[in-house]
């Protein structure tokens, strides 16, 4: 807001730029460009009512310097006050347009985050001693939305949870999206184990690509980590199909990459052959967060095009932040996240992320990670 309203005096300098330039030059030389730019730059930053009082001042203040210069003639004075008049009616239909055109922005905008919300809810807060939250970073800032996803979901064989990435971006993917994220919420509740959760996965989405056919039937998939949080939550199991890898952030602030023991393809591809789920098993101790994501964290690259690495950034980054800010939260840690990929990257990242923090607290600690307490 402050940014704005330093902008919106731009016009008024305009015109006192034109008063200083008329003083200080001899008689012959005009600052009329200077007081007919000004309602023009008045038309993106101020209101239809500034635009016309811009625009008036100019006209005002030009009469005066051309009387005082004894230059308000046809030539010189009148024809400047018609073009004045018609370019302040010229600044007052574009900021007509501007306005239509952020308002039909504003309207495509909401619509996108009624369909993220419907399509991609935010996780529950917590379920148990399980903190969780969330956070999604579109390359498309238009569309709120695009092929990542996450779910969590509490079911009869514990916690579980999916991030994934489809195969490609923006709003075309959201279609696959709920697919993945339909399948995962029936499965999740009644597949026993990991292995044949994602044996169903693999059926839906084979079964949703042939509905759909064409190149999404050939090379549509899903690269997808999905979890499982034991009962009393000392153990997390993963299964990778063709993932980043998450990060375990420890109550000391230490990193620790939970890579599969095997490679697997991602999800949807079981037509081009079998392949095993590897099912791999981590301690998970109180106080411990969970950090999974998408590739569009580990494969921004910086001017130099080296890749951003979670495991040697964040115990820095959220090292410092804990100095400042004590405990941090699940939503602060991928705060921190967020922020730090955009310092690497040096701008908006070029492709979605979507991240998913899940913290075990510990006894009598409603207060979260990291650090000592």
């Amino acid at each position: 807001m402050p940014q704005l309203l330093r902008t919106q005096w731009i016009p008024v300098g305009l015109i006192v730029l034109a008063v200083v330039v008329d003083l200080i030059t001899p008689q012959d030389v005009t600052s009329a460009p200077l007081l007919i730019a000004a309602p023009v730059a008045a038309a993106p930053l101020c209101g239809i009512r500034a635009i016309i009082g811009v625009g008036v001042t100019a006209m005002v203040v030009h009469a005066f310097l051309a009387r005082v210069d004894g230059t308000f003639g046809w030539r010189a004075g009148v024809a400047n006050q018609i073009t004045l008049a018609a370019v302040t009616a010229l600044a007052v239909l574009i900021h007509r347009t501007l306005r239509r055109g952020d308002d039909r922005a504003r309207r495509a905008q909401q619509v996108a985050a009624v369909a993220q919300r419907a399509v991609l809810p935010r996780p529950p807060s917590r379920l148990g001693d399980l903190h969780i939250d969330a956070r999604y970073v579109p390359a498309e800032s238009e569309a709120l939305i695009g092929g990542d996803l996450y779910v969590v979901q509490s079911t009869p064989y514990g916690i579980r949870v999916m991030v994934g990435d489809v195969r490609g971006k923006g709003l075309g993917a959201v279609s696959a999206v709920s697919a993945d994220l339909g399948a995962f919420r029936y499965a999740a509740d009644e597949a026993e184990d990991l292995p044949q959760l994602v044996t169903r996965l693999e059926r839906a989405l084979l079964r949703e690509g042939g509905r759909r056919g064409g190149e999404q039937q050939e090379e549509g998939f899903t690269t997808a980590l999905i979890a499982e949080f034991s009962m009393d939550l000392e153990t997390v199991r993963l299964v990778n199909r063709g993932h980043p890898a998450p990060v375990l952030l420890d109550v000391q602030g230490r990193t620790t990459l939970l890579e599969a023991s095997e490679e697997a393809p991602p999800l949807g591809m079981s037509d081009l052959g079998a392949w095993a789920s590897p099912v791999d098993s981590f301690p998970f101790p109180a106080g411990s967060t969970l950090l999974c994501f998408t590739d569009g964290v580990t494969e921004s690259r910086d001017a130099t095009g080296r890749f951003y690495d979670p495991v040697a950034r964040l115990p820095l980054v959220l090292g410092r932040r804990t100095r400042s800010a004590g405990r941090l939260t699940p939503g602060q840690i991928l705060d921190t996240l967020i922020l730090d990929v955009r310092r690497h990257v040096g701008g908006r990242p070029k492709d979605d992320q979507a991240m998913l923090a899940l913290h075990r607290s510990r006894a009598g600690h409603e207060g979260l990670l990291p650090g000592k307490s």
